[in-house]
């Protein structure tokens, strides 16, 4: 009696999307690189306030121990005022990054916002969101980040405010052309046919598939957020002294540059990492979310 044997075919599992992004984005050993230097970055941030002490090793002036060149006691030497310039360089990384990831939160919150409502409903709501949008990017970001600042005052809060209005139109666009793309969609046809409301659709439907470039683009206006905080604070309109903040510190240094170089070496390194890892980080990105990267 003959047996009958039953070829299966083979499954081939599917990668999920989120899996299929990591795969193509892990193969960009640029992006790899960048990815590790951020996460050390963040891990110097959040790890800071275990080891140093704010008020004793990052403020406290001890005239004593001024412009101290590098040594084994003062790794990245001392300033023109005795503080240890790796504890103050390494207390500025929480400082850079928090401003960086706070203004592109609430730059990506509101100019999503705008972009979707732009794009969902079209007509009258789109033109008066963008062109309140065009009038802000008629000005140059770094000007007007330069006139909020100078008309309402240096400060954290002043900075972040006057930065994430800089960074919104641009937010804005990039999500209303994803929306417009999609909102003909069938999916999205399917969704309205069954009686779902538009803040639904637009949240859990539209949103969603358009995440894409909007995470691209917050991993590239962060490196230049934290660039523009180092610029606004460097010609005295941004963070002042003497919080440690990489851009206050050059400018503090500005006038030892010619005897006392490294007082400026080690906190352009630091600018140089933060931005050079984010903008490897967005390129990587780019490449996983485009299909026709994708093997």
């Amino acid at each position: 009696m003959m047996t009958e044997q039953k070829t299966r075919a083979p499954q081939v599992k599917k990668r999920s999307q989120l899996k299929t992004i990591w795969f193509q984005f892990r193969k960009n050993k640029l992006a790899m690189i960048g990815l590790v230097l951020f996460l050390a970055l963040l891990m110097i941030a959040l790890g800071s306030g275990l080891f140093l002490d704010y008020d004793t090793d990052v403020i406290e002036q001890h005239i004593r121990d001024r412009l101290q060149p590098p040594s084994s006691e003062h790794w990245f030497g001392t300033d023109q005022y005795g503080r240890d310039l790796f504890s103050r360089v390494i207390w500025g990384t929480r400082i850079s990054l928090f401003v960086g990831l706070f203004t592109v939160a609430i730059a990506l919150t509101v100019g999503s916002l705008v972009g979707a409502l732009a794009g969902y409903y079209g007509g009258k709501v789109d033109n008066i969101l963008m062109r309140i949008m065009d009038v802000l990017l008629a000005m140059p970001g770094t000007i007007l980040a330069v006139a909020i600042v100078g008309a309402l005052g240096p400060g954290i809060f002043n900075v972040l405010l006057a930065l994430s209005i800089c960074r919104i139109p641009q937010f804005a666009r990039i999500v209303r052309s994803s929306i417009i793309s999609i909102r003909g969609q069938e999916f999205v046809e399917a969704a309205k046919a069954c009686g779902t409301g538009d803040r639904r659709i637009i949240l859990r439907h539209i949103l969603p598939n358009a995440i894409g470039p909007i995470v691209v683009q917050a991993t590239l206006h962060m490196a230049t957020t934290i660039l523009g905080v180092a610029g606004l604070s460097f010609i005295g309109l941004g963070i002042e002294a003497p919080i440690p903040e990489w851009g206050s510190m050059l400018s503090e240094a500005k006038d030892q540059m010619r005897y006392n170089t490294y007082l400026m070496i080690y906190p352009g390194i630091a600018i140089m990492l933060a931005v050079l890892s984010l903008n490897l980080i967005g390129d990587g990105l780019r490449d996983a979310l485009d299909p026709r990267m994708k093997n």
